[in-house]
């Protein structure tokens, strides 16, 4: 799938899940949309690091209905 995603029916049906972890990439972005910082993501999934995060944000922000009305960018760039 990616660099950092992939799906293996074996793990979650499979669903999407960040590579190596059993995190759906699906996750990410409901935290997101739950008004969650990237450092507050970090905090309760300290095995990611901000790259993965950024990346999941990134491929995702016009795919995903839970991001319609979260300003990705701005998230990324406050993080910084």
């Amino acid at each position: 799938m990616s660099d950092i995603i992939e799906s293996n029916p074996e793990i979650l049906g499979g669903k999407p899940i960040i590579k190596r972890t059993r995190i759906p990439v699906a996750l990410i972005y409901e935290l997101i949309g739950l008004n969650y910082s990237i450092s507050d993501i970090l905090k309760e999934y300290p095995h990611l690091n901000r790259d993965v995060v950024v990346t999941i944000l990134n491929i995702g922000k016009d795919a995903n209905e839970n991001l319609t009305n979260v300003d990705i960018d701005a998230i990324i760039s406050k993080e910084v």
